[in-house]
């Protein structure tokens, strides 16, 4: 097991990894459920003195998102209610003036870590040790915090190769979240385990079914995924429509694959018996799933549908949530995903909510998030966890507490 910071000694200077990778519109970065998890890690490290920067990324190279991390310190000083200090720069003279003038209590955000040659591509945790940017930066702090779990499968130099030269800690996040997503290869349960998978990512979601069927008793599929297995089952759907680009692409890679698994898992997976989709009048509308010949873009599971789940879920000792069922971004087509999630914080089931966005609908619905076990900000590494993958950023922290 890595050690975590309460193993650390007060007043430290520390380099603190998070992922604050958000959402970009018009050029505005935009504060997510990331920033306040990461903020509640970092309050912690200021409260016992602790001098912090923070290395992060945003984007990839050549997209639209790939931005600088000046706004997200921003954001950050909003969530901690204190300054936080911002240097576009990540390892050069401006980075390490800056680094030196830290004091205690204090936070200063380095620029984005993937704007250094060195960070990308994903290579060896020994590789990404002997790069200048890991080997610039380390000696100037006491010890090294990892708090971004939800890059943790990624082999990236602020990842995987501090570790490998200092001291190393897993921060909240990275500890709540590892403990969690990986309780469905590590827990028993007594009674009847379901899994609800949406999202739009076959690839994603079947290694899920056939690595966690020991542990999950029942799979309700929705989304895209979902008609991808309704089309698998016989049904007119699962195919491209209106200049959509979802599914056929994803059925000719995956189709023997679905075909397969629907065979084997049947009596553990549950489709869908109705589809929602909007109407002439721009409102919801829905229509069964039998006889049923696809002339539009289905953008939920049907009330029917939204209602079996539901049920299924309260009968269950724990629920595993991994991508929404429909797009819940409009309330016309949230009620699937929010029937799911209502259900859960009705029982005393151990829940993990996760998948990317998911984890919005929470709180775009009104919903609690205390009603849930956990609420996951991960998603590839969601996903590798649910399957039982090892993350090399949590490896490099388990090999540097030995």
């Amino acid at each position: 097991m890595f050690k975590t910071i309460d193993d650390l000694d007060a007043e430290q200077r520390l380099l603190v990894r998070l992922d604050l990778n958000a959402p970009v519109e018009d050029g505005v970065v935009q504060d997510n459920r990331r920033f306040a998890r990461h903020a509640e890690t970092l309050r912690e490290l200021l409260e016992d003195g602790h001098a912090v920067a923070v290395l992060a990324h945003q984007g990839r190279p050549g997209r639209d998102t790939f931005v600088s991390l000046a706004d997200h310190a921003e954001i950050l000083a909003d969530h901690l209610e204190r300054d936080v200090d911002f240097v576009a720069d990540t390892f050069g003279e401006d980075a390490l003036a800056a680094i030196e003038g830290l004091e205690g209590g204090e936070v200063l955000v380095l620029e984005n870590a993937r704007m250094c040659d060195e960070e990308l591509p994903e290579e060896d945790p020994d590789v990404k040790a002997d790069t200048e940017f890991v080997r610039t930066l380390a000696p100037e702090f006491d010890a090294y915090v990892n708090d971004a779990y939800s890059a943790a499968h990624r082999s990236h130099a602020s990842l995987v190769g501090f570790p490998r030269v200092m001291d190393a800690y897993a921060g909240r996040v990275m500890e709540q979240e590892y403990t969690a997503n990986s309780s469905i290869q590590e827990r028993e349960f007594d009674g009847t385990v379901t899994m609800a998978l949406g999202g739009t990512k076959a690839e994603d979601l079947i290694p899920i079914i056939e690595r966690v069927d020991d542990t999950v008793d029942r799979f309700c599929l929705g989304g895209i995924v979902g008609e991808l297995f309704l089309r698998a089952a016989g049904h007119d759907v699962g195919y491209d429509v209106d200049g959509t680009d979802f599914f056929d692409e994803q059925w000719d890679e995956q189709r023997e694959t679905i075909e397969r698994i629907l065979e084997e898992y049947d009596e553990s997976l549950y489709l869908a018996t109705d589809l929602a989709y909007e109407g002439e009048d721009d409102e919801r509308a829905e229509v069964d799933v039998e006889g049923l010949e696809k002339d539009t873009s289905y953008l939920d599971v049907g009330s029917d549908t939204a209602e079996t789940y539901a049920d299924l879920v309260r009968e269950s000792e724990a629920v595993f949530v991994k991508g929404a069922l429909g797009v819940f971004e409009d309330e016309r087509f949230a009620d699937g995903t929010v029937a799911v999630l209502e259900a859960i914080a009705e029982t005393d089931c151990f829940s993990v909510v996760g998948g990317g966005d998911t984890s919005r609908a929470i709180e775009m619905y009104g919903l609690e998030e205390d009603d849930f076990g956990h609420v996951s900000i991960a998603g590839g590494a969601y996903v590798r966890a649910l399957t039982g993958e090892l993350l090399v950023a949590v490896e490099v922290l388990e090999d540097a507490a030995e």
